[in-house]
């Protein structure tokens, strides 16, 4: 496992300590699992945006053929 050192404003602090509190989960624990779902929802928009292109290649390729 690797440290990754972020600079966070002491808003997002505050909002961070909360949000942890109320889940019972540490600040770092919080920020892992968020991490980790928005990198696993970004992965899934891209799957999606490359299947509709590959989806509208293949018509279009069709249709010149």
């Amino acid at each position: 496992m690797k440290t990754l050192e972020v600079q966070l404003s002491e808003a997002t602090v505050s909002k961070l300590q909360e949000a942890a509190e109320r889940l019972q989960i540490s600040p770092q624990e919080l920020m892992i699992l968020s991490l980790e779902e928005k990198l696993s929802q970004l992965d899934g928009e891209f799957q999606q945006a490359k299947h509709y292109v590959l989806n509208k290649n293949m018509e279009l390729y069709k249709r010149l053929a």
